[in-house]
């Protein structure tokens, strides 16, 4: 796995061609749970996906799943929430690196570049229009994890395709 510059990663998707060109994929990163999201093949639209339970024993199954994924749906690459704090260092954002980071160390997703992309406030978003609908705590759990990872990548392609517009 390689970090690349946000805008780089959607200028490297472009040159691709256009039947060839992959999707990207959305992480919504918790302590128990990942929300995915994925984009269309022309990465204007994000759609959610799945969510992956996490546990610190089973980073290689979440490496194997990666790699189905990456090979069913043509990924090219990752974008994963983290939450930005520029006054104070952020548990959250560690817990996401580190994720991140024992991802790497699999040695099983090599090639894969990814960019993170500031999460703020997605899940409580989402968690409040949920509210009304009364769900049960694992249903509204699951619902909310894959609907922020759809609000990140989407909010990643509006601000990528606003800005190589110009």
């Amino acid at each position: 796995m390689r970090y690349v510059n946000p805008l780089r990663l959607f200028q490297d998707l472009l040159k691709t061609d256009g039947f060839e060109r992959g999707r990207l994929l959305g992480l919504d990163v918790g302590s128990k749970y990942i929300g995915l999201a994925v984009s269309d093949i022309n990465n204007k639209v994000a759609s959610p996906l799945s969510v992956l339970l996490r546990k610190k024993s089973n980073i290689e199954v979440m490496a194997d799943d990666f790699q189905t994924l990456i090979s069913e749906l043509s990924l090219e690459g990752f974008v994963v929430g983290l939450p930005f704090d520029r006054q104070r260092t952020n548990d959250n954002a560690m817990m996401v690196k580190l994720f991140v980071d024992e991802l790497y160390k699999t040695d099983k997703l090599q090639g894969v570049r990814y960019t993170y992309w500031d999460e703020r406030f997605t899940s409580k978003n989402v968690e409040l229009l949920l509210q009304p609908l009364n769900l049960n705590p694992v249903q509204s759990k699951t619902i909310v994890d894959k609907f922020a990872a759809v609000g990140i990548l989407q909010e990643y392609l509006d601000y990528v395709n606003r800005k190589l517009s110009k």
